[in-house]
């Protein structure tokens, strides 16, 4: 790939990854919570789960959701109920004066139990989400040449820089997060609430993915 198309692909890659959706609330939710270990925790967990739509897309998978409207239906449905039952776990966490998930982690879970359970939380994420298998399907291949030999390992590679590239960028908005949350007196008063529009959020989203369409439709 001639340099300027490789810079044009790595600066669209973080446009695209500033852009706030399900990952980037994650991200920013665990964050205010938890702190900044947290959300880069969160962000790596993504981070996964965006290999994993990689190597579908590699191996055909991503095809399959963009041509198959049942394939991409359950799989899209799948995804809604994950938004949903993080939402509304959220929407009914005990109030606290601390917040009802980081509450929960006082009580005697242990930071790594903690972390764990946050990464895997943004792997399934995004795992579960066709859209974003949908999405490497349509703006990898633009930025591969028509004459490449291997159009497969060029796409796999194209999706490893995009996700090396997506690190910092989700660092940086749990960077953000975190510092907001030690110095913003209003955002640390109202963090019990913090979990309830998170969900509201995650709710959101899930009916929103669920009344997505089929490429194909």
């Amino acid at each position: 790939m001639p340099t300027d198309q490789l810079l044009l692909f790595v600066a669209a890659g973080w446009l695209l990854n500033l852009t706030p959706g399900p990952d980037v609330l994650y991200i920013v939710s665990n964050a205010l919570k938890s702190g900044a270990k947290a959300g880069v925790v969160a962000g790596l967990g993504i981070t996964m789960g965006c290999f994993v739509h990689i190597a579908a897309a590699a191996l055909g998978v991503g095809a399959l959701l963009a041509t198959s409207a049942m394939a991409f239906t359950v799989l899209k449905w799948m995804g809604a109920a994950y938004l949903l039952w993080m939402g509304v776990r959220m929407l009914f966490a005990r109030a606290s004066t601390t917040g009802g998930v980081i509450a929960a982690a006082q009580a005697g879970q242990s930071e790594a139990t903690s972390l764990k359970r946050i990464f895997v939380g943004g792997f399934w994420t995004n795992v579960l989400n066709p859209k974003v298998a949908i999405f490497f399907l349509a703006f990898v291949p633009q930025f591969i040449a028509p004459g490449t030999e291997n159009k497969a390992l060029a796409f796999v590679l194209l999706g490893v820089l995009f996700n090396i590239n997506a690190i910092p960028v989700n660092t940086g908005w749990a960077l953000m997060a975190a510092w907001m949350a030690r110095r913003v007196g209003a955002v640390q008063r109202g963090m019990h609430w913090l979990d309830r529009v998170a969900g509201a959020m995650f709710v959101g989203f899930g009916i929103k993915l669920a009344f997505t369409e089929s490429p194909n439709a």
